[in-house]
């Protein structure tokens, strides 16, 4: 078996993952525009999202994301719509990075060891569909190892001007590749899916001839 790691992200055009779901998402370092997702959401986002997460058979989170998680999914397996999502994620295993200690009561939850990022690799011998959402803060240590298979963006047409970002200064230099076309939305979001392709390479554009 090997599996495939991918890394979920919402990002606006200036690089800001943080708190696209909601305004208690994570207000840290006073970010006033949690949820800013919602009012540039449509149709088409949430139809690939749901595609993804029927497939997905593992759920890897930060300490933050899987607190908002366990404290939201297990109560929301009713119906359709959400019910779907809940029921998935709460029947899959869930893997949670953190250094600390974990209250790990929801079910098939359980937590990675000190090299967070080898113990994710590793699980592509145990699964098909490994899915890494949000956890901005623990993403980073994935694309520095590049512990992961695609890199899922979707950007939206929205600038913050604050907040953490997907890749922040001192970011680990990295060279992707494009693994699909790209996705549109109605309302302007767009889906970009890059695999790992190595280490930046550079060259000189004055010896480029543009006749």
């Amino acid at each position: 078996m090997t599996g495939r790691i991918t890394i979920d992200l919402f990002t606006t055009l200036d690089g800001v993952a943080q708190a696209p779901g909601g305004p208690d998402e994570d207000p840290s370092h006073g970010f006033p525009y949690g949820g800013w997702q919602a009012p540039v959401d449509d149709d088409l986002v949430g139809e690939v999202i749901m595609a993804g997460i029927e497939r997905m058979d593992a759920l890897v989170l930060g300490r933050r994301t899987y607190d908002i998680f366990a404290d939201y999914w297990p109560n929301h397996t009713e119906g359709e719509g959400a019910g779907v999502i809940g029921r998935k994620f709460d029947a899959i295993p869930k893997y949670v990075a953190s250094r600390g200690t974990i209250d790990l009561a929801w079910q098939g939850a359980m937590q990675l060891g000190p090299d967070a990022a080898a113990d994710v690799a590793a699980l592509r011998d145990r699964h098909d569909e490994i899915h890494v959402i949000g956890s901005i803060d623990f993403v980073q240590s994935l694309l520095a190892a590049e512990a992961y298979d695609e890199l899922a963006l979707w950007v939206y047409p929205l600038v913050l001007g604050q907040g953490k970002k997907v890749f922040p200064d001192g970011a680990a230099p990295a060279n992707l590749k494009l693994l699909a076309p790209p996705l549109t939305g109605p309302k302007g979001a767009v889906l970009l899916r890059y695999g790992p392709n190595g280490q930046p390479t550079t060259g000189d554009m004055s010896v480029v001839d543009f006749g």
